[in-house]
């Protein structure tokens, strides 16, 4: 009777899907249904824009919106995330294809639809193999300085179409000479088309709401119809684009736009195009799962859910081969449409699927409509969305709280802006690693006295400690490894290199969780070392784990001293008098 149970719960684990559908009904699927409509109508106009922002033809934005939210639906296990065509995602798919392929071309989709392919696979092997921990070195602070910095290229790469003119560039210089030097052939019809969009847009956000309500709505109908802003600029620009044949006033529109299912598309398995695509491929898939992981988990919080990082792995490898396989491109959770699908009743993944299922009915029955939607309002859809993630504050913040952090954001920022988006997400990586080795490669170690009238050891340099001149005892405040074991030593050798008449060094490692080989080969150096100047080298507070291996080595046998299980158990020892020897 067990071995079911047992099948059922390992099955859930990897298909969450049979997880929340057992407690589905109809309330439930009442909430789906209004949080897909409301994500459906932003989905439309901003998968158009995201495709174009990639480089891609608009028809590919809408792919990239129907069979990856239906393998969310089954693999992931947040309950608001949509998937989709993201706006950093697509600015670093247009930089790694872009080097291939010219856009436009039969080859560039091919990339991309390789490019998701690829970072599908990478994505579904660290899922498997559950290495959502490796995510924890992109430290946050960089990575909102990737955004923001992408949130500006993204904004400023779209300059161009409310203008009406070519610019070329993968950097923000590259990108403001080319604006400049293109500027005088400006069409006055599509910069008036692509500013007042824009300003709708930016009311919209804040003050279309506030209206409807005043007016007498009721709440939930003001907030589909305020969501549904970007589908009024596109039917209002697109109207008036036919109805005044601007098109050939040199308004540039989005032409013909395939009408039907999504196609089944094979990557291509070219090894010289796998092996360009390969580090792009894994800093999307990085990036995108850091992104998707924090907005899942933000959500999830809020209604005291949970997530598993390993599944949204393999969710979101999932995803993107589905994406690969049906014409898309790299796909990843948005921090918009998420919200928006929380704030709107999403209960369950249900509601990405629904919300696939009305973009299909847009893709069958709507693209013959959107042949003359200018290009300027899909530029100024996305200018409005990336705006919102641009946070130049993160510098201030992290100036006045670490000015290590400070260095590693501002770095990153200044790369992505002047050298491109995959010389950033780069150089956010190094500096996320070189960040860690650094801070724990110098740990904090305190020299500790006690309390007086407690048993409570704190830093001398802090407060008002009793210490005794025989005994150093030093609080080591991080785990030991190869980075730091070396610091360790000279800490120590430097601290003891006085006139103090010293006979016990205590190390308290109450903080200390990990003892690699190359520590426990220092802290035996030190030791040998302390027993050639008489001292005695003693331990306190060693947390299990930690003991257990360093029982499986010979240091305890040939340590000098002793190892304590409480900091106030040595004091009291080592400093009580010495009995004199009888005469």
């Amino acid at each position: 009777m067990r071995l079911p149970q047992l099948t059922r719960k390992s099955m859930e684990r990897y298909l969450p899907i049979l997880e929340w559908s057992k407690t589905y009904d109809k309330d439930t699927l009442t909430s789906d249904l209004v949080a897909a409509i409301i994500v459906t109508i932003m989905l439309i106009p901003q998968s158009l824009a995201y495709a174009l922002l990639a480089g891609l033809p608009a028809e590919m934005g809408l792919y990239a919106s129907i069979l990856p939210l239906v393998a969310y639906a089954v693999f992931g296990t947040s309950r608001a995330l949509a998937v989709g065509p993201v706006a950093v995602v697509s600015l670093m798919t247009a930089a790694a294809v872009g080097n291939l392929a010219l856009q436009g071309t039969a080859e560039y989709a091919i990339a991309a639809i390789t490019l998701a392919f690829i970072s599908g696979l990478f994505l579904l092997v660290m899922g498997i193999f559950r290495l959502g921990f490796l995510a924890n070195f992109l430290s946050h602070p960089v990575i909102a300085g990737f955004i923001t910095a992408s949130g500006v290229l993204i904004a400023t790469s779209q300059l161009k179409h409310l203008f009406g003119i070519q610019a070329e560039g993968h950097n923000l210089v590259q990108l403001v000479i080319s604006l400049f030097e293109n500027q005088h052939l400006t069409n006055p019809i599509t910069l008036f088309i692509g500013l007042t969009t824009t300003g709708f847009l930016f009311w919209v956000r804040k003050g279309l709401k506030p209206l409807l309500l005043g007016m007498g709505l009721k709440p939930r109908l003001a907030d589909i119809l305020a969501k549904a802003g970007p589908v009024g600029a596109v039917v209002a620009t697109t109207l008036v684009t036919w109805a005044f044949g601007l098109h050939d006033k040199g308004v540039k529109i989005v032409g013909d736009v395939p009408m039907g299912l999504p196609p089944l598309t094979m990557p291509s398995f070219d090894a010289d195009l796998w092996s360009s695509l390969l580090v792009s491929a894994i800093l999307i898939s990085i990036i995108g799962f850091v992104e998707s992981v924090s907005v899942a988990q933000t959500l999830a919080a809020k209604k005291r859910q949970r997530i598993v990082p390993d599944q949204e792995l393999v969710g979101l490898g999932a995803s993107n081969i589905a994406s690969a396989i049906s014409g898309g491109y790299p796909v990843t959770g948005g921090f918009a449409r998420s919200v928006v699908n929380f704030d709107a009743g999403a209960e369950t993944p249900a509601a990405g699927a629904f919300t696939a299922v009305g973009i299909l009915l847009a893709a069958l029955l709507l693209t013959p409509l959107l042949f003359f939607l200018p290009k300027a309002t899909l530029a100024a859809t996305i200018i409005v969305a990336v705006l919102s993630l641009v946070d130049f504050s993160i510098l201030s913040k992290t100036w006045n709280y670490s000015k290590v952090d400070f260095a590693a954001v501002a770095a990153t920022i200044f790369l992505t802006l002047g050298f491109g988006v995959e010389m950033g997400v780069s150089a956010g990586v190094i500096l996320s690693i070189g960040l860690f080795l650094y801070k724990t490669s110098r740990p904090h170690v305190a020299e500790v006295g006690l309390v007086p009238g407690t048993q409570h050891f704190r830093n001398i340099l802090r407060h008002d400690v009793e210490t005794h001149p025989e005994i150093v005892t030093l609080r080591i405040d991080e785990s030991l490894y190869f980075a730091n074991a070396r610091f360790l030593e000279d800490y120590i050798y430097n601290r003891i290199a006085c006139d103090e008449p010293i006979r016990h060094v205590v190390l308290m490692c109450s903080a200390v969780n990990e003892i690699d080989m190359s520590a426990l080969e220092s802290l035996e150096a030190i030791n040998h070392r302390l027993i050639d100047l008489d001292i005695k080298l003693h331990l306190t507070e060693v947390k299990g784990p930690v003991m257990d291996r360093l029982k499986r080595s010979h240091f305890l046998d040939e340590l000098s001293g002793e190892v304590f299980l409480a900091q106030y158990d040595a004091v009291v020892k080592l400093t009580r008098p010495h009995p004199v020897a009888a005469q």
